[in-house]
Order: C-alpha cells, then sequence, then structure tokens
C-alpha cells in the first residue's frame, strides 16, 4: 500500500517568515514599528509604512534564507514524517524566491530532495492526505474537500481557525506521534 501524502507549507509552518519580516520592516521604518500580535490578517498595508510595500515587507533579497527554523524539534520531526510518510514540501514562492527556499531547505533539511519540493499557491489542487499549514485559505480549500488539515496558530488565523475547529500544531514537538493518530483511519 503507498504511503499517506503529507503536504507541508514552508513560510511560518517549518520557518519564521512574518517574524522576520517584522524585523527587517522595524530596522528599515522605525516610525511604523510592527509587532507579531499586530498581523491578523494578511493584508498588513494599514499597519506598514507606506514606502513599506508586500513586495518590500517580503522582498528583501535573501530573506527567506536567512529564517529562522519554526522551534528546536522542526527538523527532527520533519526526518521522522519523511520516514514514515511520503512527504512533499509545498510552498507558495515567487520566481524570485524559490532559490531562495530551496537553499534553506537544503541547509536545514538536507533529507528533503528536489522532487519532494512544490512550488504552488493553490495547494488544494495536489492530491495529498493531510495537509500542515498556516494560511487559513490552504486549510479551508482542503477541508471543503474533504482532506484532513493541521492548523499551525498564528494571529492571522484566529477566526478562521475558531470557525472550522482545525486541529491545531502550536509545536512540533511530538509531531509524528501526533500526525500518527490523525492518520489512522487513512492507515486503516
Amino acid at each position: 500500500m503507498d504511503k499517506p501524502i503529507i503536504a507541508v507549507d514552508m513560510d511560518d509552518t517549518i520557518c519564521q517568515l512574518v517574524k522576520r519580516a517584522i524585523y527587517h520592516n522595524n530596522i528599515n521604518f522605525p516610525t511604523h514599528p510592527l509587532r507579531y500580535e499586530d498581523m491578523l490578517h494578511w493584508d498588513t498595508s494599514h499597519l506598514r509604512h507606506p514606502e513599506s510595500t508586500h513586495d518590500v515587507f517580503y522582498g528583501r533579497p535573501g530573506l527567506f534564507e536567512e529564517l529562522e527554523l519554526y522551534d528546536e524539534y522542526v527538523v527532527e520531526e520533519m526526518e521522522k514524517l519523511n520516514q514514515a510518510y511520503d512527504l512533499i514540501i509545498v510552498t507558495a514562492a515567487e520566481p524570485r524566491t524559490v532559490v531562495e527556499k530551496w537553499n534553506w531547505l537544503q541547509k536545514h533539511m538536507p533529507f528533503i530532495t528536489a522532487d519532494q519540493f512544490i512550488t504552488c499557491k493553490r495547494k488544494y489542487l495536489l492530491g495529498f492526505d493531510l495537509l500542515i499549514d498556516d494560511g487559513a485559505h490552504n486549510l479551508i480549500a482542503a477541508h471543503d474537500l474533504g482532506r484532513k488539515v493541521l492548523c499551525i496558530p498564528h494571529p492571522w488565523n484566529v477566526k478562521e481557525r475558531e470557525q472550522y475547529g482545525f486541529p491545531l500544531m502550536s509545536t512540533w514537538h511530538g509531531a509524528k506521534e501526533y500526525i500518527d493518530r490523525m492518520l489512522e483511519t487513512v492507515n486503516a
């Protein structure tokens, strides 16, 4: 029997994008400091300095290579998942960020191969048994198709996770065992 497919997002799921973008924003625009807790929606234009467009906020060259790991457990747990399941990394990326994201993966998770790395914004189009993501739009689309989802909680997905009652994973500690339990019905 084929192994269940686990699709894992990158940004703010296995690495910390928004916190790093905020760090650079606050250095470049000290008159408009941002806090992680204020990031209640994807559209943060009302919070940022007028010159800090979406492209400026997320477009710093090298940004995606300097991101911190989500937590101290993520690499070990991802390696366990990679051994037990058919693991794919599915990340939204612009052409200029694809190489940076790949470089980050190879630095921190060299066990991920090129055929496991997929750039895609409409993740629901892919066939997977479980999606681990922070983006409510991705979780909702997968949920509505009857797929299992696991939400990484952040301020920008509070409303949707409360509305949909998504299962949560706020740390990667024990992730493999948690996911094993979630997928028992898939394996049966």
